[in-house]
Protein backbone atom coordinates (compact mmCIF):
# COMPACT_ATOMS: atom_id res chain seq x y z
CA UNK A 1 0.00 0.00 0.00
CA UNK A 2 1.56 3.46 -0.87
CA UNK A 3 0.04 6.45 0.32
CA UNK A 4 0.98 10.04 -0.67
CA UNK A 5 0.50 12.68 1.64
CA UNK A 6 -0.36 15.75 -0.64
CA UNK A 7 -1.14 19.38 -0.12
CA UNK A 8 -1.52 22.17 -2.61
CA UNK A 9 0.07 24.81 -0.24
CA UNK A 10 2.66 24.63 2.53
CA UNK A 11 1.78 24.80 6.12
CA UNK A 12 -1.08 22.67 5.78
CA UNK A 13 0.28 20.13 8.26
CA UNK A 14 0.93 17.32 6.05
CA UNK A 15 4.42 15.97 7.06
CA UNK A 16 2.59 15.86 10.80
CA UNK A 17 0.18 14.32 9.69
CA UNK A 18 2.50 12.00 7.33
CA UNK A 19 5.26 11.09 10.32
CA UNK A 20 2.09 10.89 12.60
CA UNK A 21 0.30 7.79 10.46
CA UNK A 22 3.87 6.19 9.77
CA UNK A 23 4.53 6.42 14.02
CA UNK A 24 1.18 4.75 14.68
CA UNK A 25 1.35 1.86 12.25
CA UNK A 26 4.67 1.28 13.93
CA UNK A 27 6.18 -0.68 10.56
CA UNK A 28 5.94 1.72 7.32
CA UNK A 29 8.80 3.18 5.54
CA UNK A 30 8.16 6.93 5.43
CA UNK A 31 9.53 9.07 2.44
CA UNK A 32 10.03 12.39 2.58
CA UNK A 33 10.13 13.60 -1.15
CA UNK A 34 10.14 17.51 -0.06
CA UNK A 35 13.54 17.33 -0.99
CA UNK A 36 14.27 21.36 -1.05
CA UNK A 37 13.16 21.14 2.36
CA UNK A 38 12.91 18.09 4.00
CA UNK A 39 11.93 17.89 7.86
CA UNK A 40 10.10 14.88 8.25
CA UNK A 41 13.13 13.89 10.07
CA UNK A 42 12.47 16.50 12.74
CA UNK A 43 9.60 14.41 14.28
CA UNK A 44 11.23 11.46 13.38
CA UNK A 45 14.25 11.39 15.00
CA UNK A 46 15.86 8.06 13.33
CA UNK A 47 19.69 6.82 13.52
CA UNK A 48 21.00 7.42 10.27
CA UNK A 49 22.68 4.38 8.80
CA UNK A 50 23.35 5.73 4.88
CA UNK A 51 24.15 8.25 2.63
CA UNK A 52 24.30 8.08 -1.05
CA UNK A 53 25.48 10.71 -3.11
CA UNK A 54 23.09 11.09 -6.03
CA UNK A 55 24.74 11.99 -9.89
CA UNK A 56 23.35 13.04 -13.17
CA UNK A 57 25.36 12.87 -16.18
CA UNK A 58 25.52 15.95 -18.39
CA UNK A 59 28.14 16.31 -21.47
CA UNK A 60 31.77 16.68 -21.95
CA UNK A 61 32.79 18.00 -25.39
CA UNK A 62 35.83 17.07 -27.36
CA UNK A 63 36.87 20.53 -29.02
CA UNK A 64 39.33 18.09 -30.79
CA UNK A 65 36.88 16.24 -32.33
CA UNK A 66 33.86 18.72 -33.00
CA UNK A 67 33.40 19.88 -36.16
CA UNK A 68 30.65 22.57 -34.72
CA UNK A 69 27.86 21.52 -36.87
CA UNK A 70 25.56 22.48 -34.19
CA UNK A 71 23.09 19.16 -34.20
CA UNK A 72 23.59 18.94 -30.23
CA UNK A 73 22.40 22.31 -29.82
CA UNK A 74 19.66 21.79 -31.84
CA UNK A 75 18.66 18.76 -30.45
CA UNK A 76 18.38 20.12 -27.21
CA UNK A 77 14.99 21.12 -25.62
CA UNK A 78 16.31 22.59 -22.91
CA UNK A 79 18.99 25.53 -23.92
CA UNK A 80 21.85 23.62 -21.91
CA UNK A 81 24.31 23.23 -24.67
CA UNK A 82 25.77 25.77 -27.25
CA UNK A 83 27.63 25.67 -30.17
CA UNK A 84 29.71 29.37 -31.24
CA UNK A 85 32.04 29.85 -33.89
CA UNK A 86 35.27 27.73 -32.36
CA UNK A 87 33.84 26.88 -28.95
CA UNK A 88 30.66 24.86 -26.96
CA UNK A 89 29.21 26.05 -24.23
CA UNK A 90 27.42 23.37 -21.91
CA UNK A 91 25.16 24.25 -18.48
CA UNK A 92 24.88 21.71 -16.35
CA UNK A 93 22.58 23.19 -14.23
CA UNK A 94 20.18 23.06 -17.44
CA UNK A 95 20.88 19.63 -18.32
CA UNK A 96 17.83 17.08 -18.17
CA UNK A 97 20.67 14.25 -18.92
CA UNK A 98 18.84 12.33 -21.76
CA UNK A 99 21.84 12.06 -23.43
CA UNK A 100 20.42 12.94 -26.39
CA UNK A 101 23.70 15.72 -27.48
CA UNK A 102 26.11 12.83 -27.08
CA UNK A 103 23.64 10.69 -29.02
CA UNK A 104 23.12 12.46 -32.14
CA UNK A 105 26.80 13.58 -32.31
CA UNK A 106 27.98 12.98 -35.61
CA UNK A 107 31.71 13.32 -34.90
CA UNK A 108 30.93 11.50 -31.71
CA UNK A 109 32.54 14.42 -29.79
CA UNK A 110 30.21 14.53 -26.42
CA UNK A 111 30.78 12.21 -23.97
CA UNK A 112 29.00 12.54 -19.97
CA UNK A 113 30.43 13.25 -16.99
CA UNK A 114 28.32 13.08 -13.24
CA UNK A 115 27.87 15.65 -11.17
CA UNK A 116 26.28 15.76 -7.54
CA UNK A 117 22.94 16.90 -7.05
CA UNK A 118 21.75 15.85 -3.85
CA UNK A 119 21.82 12.96 -1.69
CA UNK A 120 19.75 10.34 0.02
CA UNK A 121 19.52 9.26 3.82
CA UNK A 122 18.51 6.43 5.11
CA UNK A 123 17.40 5.85 8.95
CA UNK A 124 15.41 3.64 11.24
CA UNK A 125 13.44 4.16 14.65
CA UNK A 126 11.39 1.67 16.07
CA UNK A 127 10.59 -0.09 12.95
CA UNK A 128 10.01 2.72 10.80
CA UNK A 129 12.40 3.43 7.94
CA UNK A 130 12.51 6.67 6.56
CA UNK A 131 14.01 7.94 3.40
CA UNK A 132 14.96 11.56 2.82
CA UNK A 133 15.64 13.12 -0.31
CA UNK A 134 17.94 16.31 0.07
CA UNK A 135 18.75 18.65 -2.92
CA UNK A 136 21.90 20.56 -3.30
CA UNK A 137 21.90 24.11 -2.70
CA UNK A 138 21.62 25.54 -5.82
CA UNK A 139 20.44 22.75 -8.10
CA UNK A 140 17.15 23.31 -9.94
CA UNK A 141 15.16 20.14 -10.05
CA UNK A 142 14.11 18.29 -7.62
CA UNK A 143 12.77 15.16 -9.62
CA UNK A 144 16.04 13.38 -10.24
CA UNK A 145 16.01 13.06 -6.10
CA UNK A 146 12.65 11.78 -6.18
CA UNK A 147 13.03 9.32 -8.50
CA UNK A 148 16.24 7.66 -7.08
CA UNK A 149 14.55 7.88 -3.75
CA UNK A 150 11.36 5.29 -5.58
CA UNK A 151 14.41 2.90 -6.95
CA UNK A 152 15.49 2.06 -3.96
CA UNK A 153 11.91 0.84 -2.42
CA UNK A 154 11.29 -2.29 -1.68
CA UNK A 155 7.87 -1.86 -2.50
CA UNK A 156 6.87 -5.44 -1.39
CA UNK A 157 8.06 -4.72 2.28
CA UNK A 158 5.54 -2.58 3.87
CA UNK A 159 2.85 0.47 4.01
CA UNK A 160 5.10 3.49 2.13
CA UNK A 161 4.14 6.53 2.99
CA UNK A 162 4.98 9.46 0.89
CA UNK A 163 5.50 13.09 2.03
CA UNK A 164 5.20 14.72 -0.85
CA UNK A 165 6.30 18.49 -1.38
CA UNK A 166 3.82 21.27 -1.53
CA UNK A 167 2.21 22.66 -4.62
CA UNK A 168 0.91 21.16 -7.72
CA UNK A 169 4.26 21.31 -9.75
CA UNK A 170 6.42 18.62 -11.32
CA UNK A 171 8.23 17.27 -7.83
CA UNK A 172 4.45 16.77 -6.70
CA UNK A 173 3.22 14.95 -9.90
CA UNK A 174 6.49 12.61 -9.77
CA UNK A 175 5.82 11.79 -5.93
CA UNK A 176 1.98 11.36 -6.85
CA UNK A 177 2.47 8.89 -9.37
CA UNK A 178 2.22 5.08 -9.52
CA UNK A 179 1.08 5.01 -5.78
CA UNK A 180 -2.13 4.24 -4.35
CA UNK A 181 -3.95 6.93 -2.59
CA UNK A 182 -3.85 10.49 -2.28
CA UNK A 183 -4.85 11.64 1.16
CA UNK A 184 -4.60 15.91 0.85
CA UNK A 185 -4.42 17.87 3.80
CA UNK A 186 -5.51 21.09 3.75
CA UNK A 187 -6.92 24.06 5.96
CA UNK A 188 -10.80 25.43 5.78
CA UNK A 189 -9.60 28.96 4.63
CA UNK A 190 -10.07 30.52 1.68
CA UNK A 191 -6.30 29.80 0.67
CA UNK A 192 -6.91 26.50 1.26
CA UNK A 193 -9.76 25.64 -1.03
CA UNK A 194 -8.27 27.13 -3.70
CA UNK A 195 -4.93 25.01 -3.17
CA UNK A 196 -7.14 21.96 -2.72
CA UNK A 197 -8.88 22.46 -5.98
CA UNK A 198 -6.05 22.40 -7.71
CA UNK A 199 -4.50 19.51 -5.40
CA UNK A 200 -7.54 17.49 -6.31
CA UNK A 201 -7.63 18.30 -9.98
CA UNK A 202 -3.62 17.03 -9.99
CA UNK A 203 -5.07 13.50 -8.23
CA UNK A 204 -8.14 13.30 -10.37
CA UNK A 205 -5.43 13.67 -13.63
CA UNK A 206 -3.54 10.90 -12.01
CA UNK A 207 -6.49 8.11 -11.40
CA UNK A 208 -5.73 8.17 -7.40
CA UNK A 209 -8.68 7.97 -4.87
CA UNK A 210 -8.50 10.82 -2.45
CA UNK A 211 -9.40 11.53 1.36
CA UNK A 212 -9.31 14.64 2.51
CA UNK A 213 -7.97 15.60 6.17
CA UNK A 214 -9.19 19.12 7.46
CA UNK A 215 -6.20 20.56 10.05
CA UNK A 216 -7.22 23.43 12.15
CA UNK A 217 -10.81 22.93 11.76
CA UNK A 218 -12.58 25.54 13.57
CA UNK A 219 -10.87 28.51 11.71
CA UNK A 220 -12.30 29.87 8.08
CA UNK A 221 -15.44 29.32 6.82
CA UNK A 222 -17.21 26.46 5.45
CA UNK A 223 -16.00 26.31 1.71
CA UNK A 224 -13.84 23.42 2.01
CA UNK A 225 -16.54 21.54 3.47
CA UNK A 226 -18.78 22.71 0.49
CA UNK A 227 -16.67 21.83 -1.93
CA UNK A 228 -16.08 18.31 -0.47
CA UNK A 229 -19.40 17.66 -0.36
CA UNK A 230 -20.24 19.00 -3.92
CA UNK A 231 -17.03 16.60 -5.27
CA UNK A 232 -17.97 13.92 -2.96
CA UNK A 233 -14.85 13.68 -1.33
CA UNK A 234 -14.68 12.18 2.30
CA UNK A 235 -13.24 13.84 4.64
CA UNK A 236 -11.47 10.83 6.93
CA UNK A 237 -10.62 13.30 9.50
CA UNK A 238 -10.21 16.37 11.00
CA UNK A 239 -7.74 17.99 13.35
CA UNK A 240 -8.56 21.26 15.56
CA UNK A 241 -7.20 24.12 15.73
CA UNK A 242 -5.01 23.51 18.83
CA UNK A 243 -2.38 25.59 20.75
CA UNK A 244 -1.13 22.31 22.92
CA UNK A 245 -0.71 20.70 19.11
CA UNK A 246 1.35 23.77 17.97
CA UNK A 247 3.38 23.53 20.61
CA UNK A 248 4.01 20.05 20.34
CA UNK A 249 4.75 20.18 16.54
CA UNK A 250 7.19 23.00 17.90
CA UNK A 251 8.91 20.82 19.56
CA UNK A 252 9.61 18.16 16.98
CA UNK A 253 6.78 16.08 18.86
CA UNK A 254 4.29 13.88 16.35
CA UNK A 255 0.55 14.53 17.24
CA UNK A 256 0.61 10.66 18.27
CA UNK A 257 4.02 11.08 20.49
CA UNK A 258 2.59 14.15 22.00
CA UNK A 259 -1.19 12.72 22.22
CA UNK A 260 -1.45 9.21 22.87
CA UNK A 261 -5.22 8.93 21.59
CA UNK A 262 -4.32 9.59 17.92
CA UNK A 263 -2.75 6.48 17.93
CA UNK A 264 -5.85 4.64 17.63
CA UNK A 265 -7.66 7.60 15.39
CA UNK A 266 -4.75 7.07 12.71
CA UNK A 267 -5.24 3.26 12.61
CA UNK A 268 -8.97 4.01 12.06
CA UNK A 269 -7.73 6.55 9.07
CA UNK A 270 -5.78 3.71 7.57
CA UNK A 271 -8.36 1.34 7.88
CA UNK A 272 -10.31 3.86 5.93
CA UNK A 273 -7.73 4.58 3.04
CA UNK A 274 -7.56 0.45 2.68
CA UNK A 275 -11.34 0.21 2.29
CA UNK A 276 -11.51 3.30 -0.21
CA UNK A 277 -8.83 2.12 -2.19
CA UNK A 278 -9.98 -1.60 -2.38
CA UNK A 279 -13.24 -0.14 -3.74
CA UNK A 280 -11.04 1.69 -6.14
CA UNK A 281 -9.01 -0.84 -7.48
CA UNK A 282 -12.62 -2.95 -7.57
CA UNK A 283 -14.18 -0.73 -9.66
CA UNK A 284 -11.24 -0.39 -11.95
CA UNK A 285 -11.48 -4.27 -12.29
CA UNK A 286 -15.17 -4.23 -13.15
CA UNK A 287 -14.85 -1.45 -15.54
CA UNK A 288 -12.27 -2.70 -17.46
CA UNK A 289 -14.15 -6.24 -18.16
CA UNK A 290 -17.10 -3.98 -19.07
Amino acid sequence: MMIAVASGKGGTGKTLIAASLALSLGKAILVDCDVEEPNAHLLISPQWQLTKEVLLPFPKVDLAKCNFCQECQRVCRFGAIVVLADQVLTFPELCHSCGACALICPSKAISEEKRKIGEIRVGIRNGIKLMEGRLQVGEPMATPIIRELKRWLDKEDSTIIFDAPPGTSCPVIHTLRATDYALLVTEPTPFGLNDLRLAVGVARKLNLPIGLIINKAGIGDRGVYDYAQEQNLPILLEIPEDRAIAEAYSRGKSLVEAFPEYKKIFLGLFEKINLQAGENVRKAVGSSKR
